[in-house]
């Protein structure tokens, strides 16, 4: 066997991805703002891209002075020179004036009447002549004022509390080690580092930062820098003057609170159902978090990439967003112009290059609108039982159906779905709500959408009664007379998810909730 060099020639097919296919493909899975971000980016770099500005009437024409003298001259006016008014005698009777308005020129315009008229006093004649345009100094010539320096700006969590600090203390290590520590509180009001850990880093006394810690914790708003939920809530209630011995009994234990072990805390407490019920309210009517108010991010609202619209016919009508599309050009003539004086092969190479990636890019951007449209009207035709009744009419849906309904890659459709969200009567929602898992159906009956389910527990639980609490062995069997086949586990795991605590631990808190209004009514 010998090994022999050679060369063939061998035609094939293969996808290769190009950098223009990589961009489409990068585009596709974008959100609105990562949207926009980049094409703001792409404008900036390159040249032949420009905004597509929406067409104003009558822009791009330049008025002709001499159409308006002639429109002022025909009506028989005459035009009034501009600064006429300012040398007018606006006040013809001063005394006439002044005994009609019960007040002096002097009081009401001390600022517009010339210095010589008020040191006159008086006089027939008094000429009032506005101020320039900015009388602090400013005029028509001179840059407009920075109005941006004079807006407010929201105050944080870290500077209301450092100007506490400031009033609390005049001390310098004082204060260094006070700011140490509202640095080290985190957004929602909690000190994140221990006295030990403060005290080591800062080269300082324990004692001294623990008393710095209880100054601290004296700042509005009440539950500041408190190390745990417990110490939060003990704080409020000093404020309020309600931590007695009942309540730090109560505070000390939130776990039994949380499980709602109400006869625990009874007996805990030394109170009645009426006082526990009471308690609990009040720790309730607390705030865990005291550093939110502070300081928090802006909301962010969901922005719809395409709008659904019910029909006359019944149909749905399904569009994009035309504002959350980015519109941008190719500015054929710039490029026609600029590369006849190209003289430079690298000039010529780059305005070709520019060119090119221009054209891709308006295409790329048409070319995701098209899928997204496409995409979404394959999802309103799949769940068009949830847009005429709700989510009890969810139907299970994975991104396979949609792929071969529409032709395309389950991965692209995959690309699509993500960070895009839908308008509709019912609210505005993401793509990725409409897809749920299939929960098979009782005796052959069709296949529930795990959403549809999960809604249904909820009104199952909502529904409940003091003396009919359902398990989740009940709600199974409920389920399943309704005809979903679902196992017990997958209750519980829903159940969860949606924040409902167990069957034990409902019993126990509308059990306190009805004693404690039986007590209340007989107290009446």
């Amino acid at each position: 066997m010998s090994l022999v060099q050679r060369l063939e020639v061998r035609q094939g097919q293969a996808l290769v991805m190009t950098p223009q296919l990589l961009q489409a493909i990068k585009l596709l899975q974008l959100s609105q703002l990562d949207l926009a971000a980049y094409v703001e980016a792409e404008l900036e770099r390159n040249p032949l891209l420009e905004r597509a500005e929406p067409d104003l009437p009558g822009a791009g024409e330049a008025p002709d002075p001499s159409s308006h003298a002639e429109d002022a001259g025909s009506d028989g006016f005459e035009a009034a020179e501009p600064e006429s008014w300012l040398s007018a005698d606006l006040n013809p009777n001063r005394g006439e004036i002044e005994s009609d308005f019960d007040t002096r020129l002097d009081n009401v315009f001390p600022d517009e009447i010339p210095v010589q008229a008020r040191e006159a006093g008086g006089g027939d004649m008094l000429s009032l002549t506005p101020p320039p345009y900015g009388s602090t100094g400013g005029s028509f010539d001179a840059e407009a004022p920075d109005f941006e320096a004079t807006l407010t700006a929201e105050t944080s969590l870290r500077e209301h509390l450092a100007s506490q600090l400031d009033l609390a203390t005049r001390d310098p290590a004082e204060r260094l080690i006070g700011g140490f520590l509202i640095d080290a509180v985190d957004e929602a009001g909690y000190l994140r580092e221990s006295v030990e850990g403060v005290a080591e880093r800062l080269g300082a006394d324990p004692a001294v930062v623990g008393r710095l810690l209880a100054l601290v914790q004296t700042f509005d708003p009440p539950g500041i820098a408190a190390r745990d939920l417990a110490e939060c809530l003990a704080i409020q209630l000093r404020e309020r003057d309600r931590f007695d011995p009942a309540m730090q009994a109560l505070v000390s234990r939130l776990d039994l609170v949380a499980k709602r072990d109400f006869a625990a805390l009874r007996r805990l407490c030394g109170v009645d159902d009426e006082d526990l019920v009471d308690m609990l309210g009040e720790i309730r009517r607390l705030d865990p978090k005291p550093g939110r108010a502070f300081g928090s991010s802006a909301v962010e609202v969901l922005v719809p990439d395409v709008f659904v619209r019910a029909a006359p016919d019944g149909s749905w009508l399904v569009e994009l967003n035309s504002e959350a599309l980015p519109r941008v050009l190719v500015n054929q003539s710039y490029y026609a112009r600029v590369s006849r004086n190209a003289a430079a092969d690298g000039d010529k190479a780059f305005l070709s290059e520019a060119l090119q990636n221009a054209n891709w890019l308006t295409r790329s951007l048409e070319q995701r609108a098209r899928t997204i449209l496409k995409v979404a009207t394959e999802i309103v035709r799949q769940q068009d039982g949830f847009f005429v009744h709700g989510v009890t009419h969810l139907r299970p849906l994975n991104l396979k159906t949609v792929a071969e309904a529409i032709g395309m890659h389950e991965s692209t459709v995959s690309r699509v779905t993500s960070n895009k969200a839908i308008g509709t009567s019912r609210g505005t929602l993401e793509m990725k709500y409409f897809f749920t898992a299939a929960i098979p159906g009782a005796a052959g009956a069709a296949a529930h959408s795990s959403e549809a389910v999960r809604h249904r527990i909820k009104q199952l639980v909502d529904g409940e009664t003091p003396d009919d609490v359902l398990s989740d062995d009940a709600l199974v069997q409920k389920l399943r007379g309704e005809g979903v086949d679902i196992a017990r586990r997958t209750v519980a795991k829903y159940r969860e998810s949606l924040r409902i605590p167990s069957s034990i631990e409902r019993r126990r808190e509308r059990f306190a909730h009805g004693s404690g209004q039986h007590a209340a009514l007989a107290l009446r």
